[in-house]
């Protein structure tokens, strides 16, 4: 069955709806109606404030200036994320978006790295590493190029986009949906609103978050669970005025004993959260720990979310296509989930603007693209949790020892016999990340590969030693992270 799109309907509103919205007017120009449909009385998750360097694409190509979008956020640098307690108490680590060099050949900076027995970790041969240490930030040049990505508040996102999606004729209609109409295929034809209004489509974009209503609940599309590998299905969260005058221009991510605690930083407040195991730990237990840690007043009760960790098996049924948490949810361990949101725009947007009516073809291309997407984070997420050292609670104790998926078993098998940083399609991280994982979780090769004795080790050394010295003489003359953000929002 071939589909003409001409009216394209958005259930849902907050950070993934008004997303879709904004890129649909903004690319599509005209060629079809959009509009949102969004319930007072349901409101946005808002807890997702640190992101992927891919949002600044998705900025670009929608027309946002950085500086309208931070202040309109309270938005911040991010640099990458630090992950402390992981490998084991008292120990921490730096993923940021920065490379490590050459990661193949005789040079290859970090073969060498592990070659010489070198104590200090990897992450001082690389540059938003060594400026997160010391939390300094200015933006990439020919000098350092790097990627960055943002924390920023996520329901000021949601209205900021709106605005914009607005102003480029999006339409919006305030109502909740009471009945949800098919068609004689079994796809839908119009929602029904509270108030007797119907809204019809050629196309409908489920963005209702995990309720999934239109592909969940109306279409029932199975779900698949990824909870054996990523057992976390809860989230207390809790922002706290900010404390001080320095940002730090990352994430943290620490260990605890059933999950890991957040703690992002904006312009005019402190994010914080505990993503917790209802199988290793009591909820209650998980909210003291977490505010045990706040370093701030409070600004409100800690709220909690309750959610899966996987995807519904197919993204795309009938003329329903869910973007967002409707589709699925991957735990916000590498923050991916707005990149999974800007990933799923992608896939639409190359479909819509082909010039020619969609039909199953396109449907398969952009369910198998999508699930293997999901399937691949899902590993290098994993990835964090099996390398743990730690023993010392029932969580870490079954993470260190349950069965891998046979995707990533294969490359991590590759990784330690042979120092191969295997990639495979629709990767959501490339060699350099899933290298900064395993060096920060001490997760080295069995042996060196012969080819780096290629390099006398006087001359490695030196190496090894002038770049180091080059990036730490580099980032001391760069500014603190929240005096740049002052001089860039005037």
């Amino acid at each position: 069955m071939t589909q003409k799109v001409d009216r394209i309907v958005v259930v849902g509103g907050g950070s993934a709806g008004w997303m879709v919205a904004a890129a649909l007017v903004t690319g599509l120009k005209g060629r079809a109606c959009v509009e949102v449909v969004e319930s007072e009385d349901i409101g946005i998750i808002g807890v997702g404030e640190a992101t992927f360097p891919s949002i600044r694409n998705y900025n670009q190509l929608i027309g946002v200036d950085e500086r309208d979008f931070l202040r309109a956020t309270n938005g911040t640098y991010k640099l990458g994320i630090r992950f402390c307690d992981w490998l084991d108490v008292g120990k921490d680590y730096f993923h940021t978006f920065g490379h490590f060099g050459n990661l193949f050949g005789s040079q290859t900076l970090w073969g060498q790295h592990r070659r010489m027995g070198l104590t200090e970790p990897l992450g001082v041969q690389c540059v938003p590493t060594v400026m997160a240490m010391k939390g300094r930030f200015v933006l990439p040049d020919d000098q350092a190029q790097f990627k960055y990505a943002y924390h920023f508040d996520a329901v000021q996102y949601a209205a900021f986009l709106r605005n914009l999606a607005l102003q480029r004729g999006a339409r919006h209609t305030l109502g909740r949906i009471t009945e949800v109409s098919r068609r004689a295929d079994g796809g839908v034809a119009a929602v029904q609103l509270e108030d007797g209004r119907r809204i019809e489509g050629d196309l409908f974009v489920d963005c209702s978050g995990f309720r999934s209503l239109l592909l969940g609940r109306t279409l029932e599309e199975p779900f698949v669970d990824f909870s054996h590998w990523l057992p976390v299905d809860g989230a207390w969260a809790c922002p706290t005025e900010r404390v001080g005058e320095e940002l730090t221009p990352y994430t943290q991510a620490t260990a605890l004993e059933g999950g890991w605690a957040w703690r992002i930083p904006l312009q005019n407040r402190t994010g914080h959260g505990h993503v917790f195991s209802s199988r290793f730990i009591d909820a209650d237990r998980a909210r003291e720990q977490l505010l045990a840690r706040l370093d701030g007043k409070p600004l409100g009760e800690p709220r909690l979310l309750r959610f899966t960790t996987g995807h519904r098996e197919r993204f795309w049924v009938h003329n329903v296509v869910a973007i967002g948490l409707s589709s699925g949810f991957l735990e916000p361990l590498e923050s991916t989930s707005i990149y999974l949101i800007q990933d799923g725009i992608s896939r639409l947007m190359t479909l819509l603007t082909a010039g020619r009516p969609l039909d199953e073809n396109d449907r398969a291309l952009f369910n198998d693209g999508a699930a293997r997407r999901f399937t691949r984070i899902r590993d290098f997420i994993i990835l964090h949790y099996c390398l743990t050292r730690r023993r010392d609670s029932e969580l870490w104790r079954h993470v260190s020892s349950m069965v891998l998926p046979e995707t990533l078993a294969f490359r991590m098998e590759l990784w330690r016999r042979y120092g191969v940083l295997h990639e495979y399609d629709e990767e959501g991280f490339d060699a350099t990340s899933w290298l900064a994982i395993h060096a920060g979780m001490e997760h080295w090769p069995e042996r060196n590969d012969p080819v780096f004795s290629e390099i006398p080790r006087e001359r490695a050394m030196a190496a090894l030693d002038q770049r180091r010295k080059a990036i730490a003489a580099s980032v001391e003359r760069m500014p603190q992270h929240h005096r740049t953000l002052l001089k860039m929002l005037g």
